[in-house]
């Protein structure tokens, strides 16, 4: 299927898509003998919807580098959060992801997975027979329902004193009103010490959006981009510990096109100014409120 030619309507028709096509970049990354990680599953999640994604992918908007450094730094940042006491993950719009499965996790760790209904049915169908590392818990959740989100991040929370959560694909979808209350409702839950987000410059949206003729699968669903970067959540009880910019990472982990690793090499933006740049990154926020009372 040629990736320049007319997108098959509606090639994405929902956010939750988005995770068919994630998962066949990890595929692929799997099939490298020099892969990042291992994901036997990621094929069988993906299907064939997901390769048609993929495949109609336009070349400008090629993203399996940037979608496999993406997961390579979340799995990174996962396991230090476990090393350094983490008792529970609560994966908010866990979509097709499947750490549960592959990463080094302790048994004693508990892992919360909240996705749509429909979606967290396809994939337990998917996954039948298969055997997490951790206890794995799936809350079926409509995350766009205020209520409904706050009731299972509760629910999800309650008991664990050093909780992780991972919002890997969601914030991007949603307004800066839905993620300034998502942000506050988080730092409010005792318990939630640490928060994992990708997040986009400005000019990454508009690249997206405008940048590709029009034809990028994801044009019409991104929407938060903020002009300050981490320091948007930085007012809202967070703190940015760890910002990963995908692009230098993508360079050192050899995933980048070969003809724009040199650009790695320049001075990036400052992450809370970002203003016109092509920017991303992986972002590890702490809460502030839940540090200070770890410490007492």
């Amino acid at each position: 299927m040629k990736r320049d030619g007319p997108l098959p309507e509606p090639i994405i028709s929902h956010v939750s898509d988005t995770a068919r096509w994630v998962a066949v970049y990890r595929a692929r990354e799997t099939e490298r003998r020099d892969a990042l990680f291992r994901d036997p599953l990621a094929a069988r999640l993906a299907g064939e919807r997901g390769l048609a994604i993929a495949a109609a992918t336009p070349r400008a908007a090629v993203t399996g580098w940037s979608a496999v450094t993406r997961t390579k730094l979340i799995d990174d940042l996962v396991l230090d959060s476990v090393a350094q006491g983490c008792d529970r993950v609560v994966n908010l719009a866990a979509g097709f992801d499947t750490r549960p499965y592959r990463l080094a996790l302790p048994r004693a760790l508990t892992w919360v997975e909240a996705d749509l209904p429909a979606l967290i049915d396809e994939k337990e169908h998917l996954l039948a027979g298969e055997t997490p590392a951790c206890t794995l818990i799936r809350e079926p959740v409509d995350l766009a329902d205020s209520a409904a989100r706050a009731d299972v991040v509760r629910r999800a929370v309650g008991g664990a004193a050093r909780v992780l959560v991972i919002t890997e694909g969601l914030v991007v979808y949603l307004d800066d009103v839905t993620v300034r209350a998502l942000a506050r409702d988080l730092a409010a839950q005792v318990g939630i010490r640490w928060w994992v987000l990708d997040l986009l410059s400005p000019g990454i949206r508009a690249m997206i959006s405008n940048g590709m003729g029009g034809r990028h699968p994801a044009r019409a669903l991104v929407k938060f981009a903020p002009e300050n970067g981490v320091a948007f959540f930085e007012g809202l009880g967070w703190k940015a510990r760890e910002v990963s910019p995908i692009f230098r990472a993508a360079a050192r982990f050899h995933r980048a096109p070969l003809w724009m690793r040199a650009l790695a090499l320049l001075p990036g933006p400052d992450p809370r100014r970002l203003g016109k740049a092509r920017w991303s990154a992986v972002v590890r926020l702490e809460s502030v409120s839940n540090r200070e009372n770890a410490g007492k």
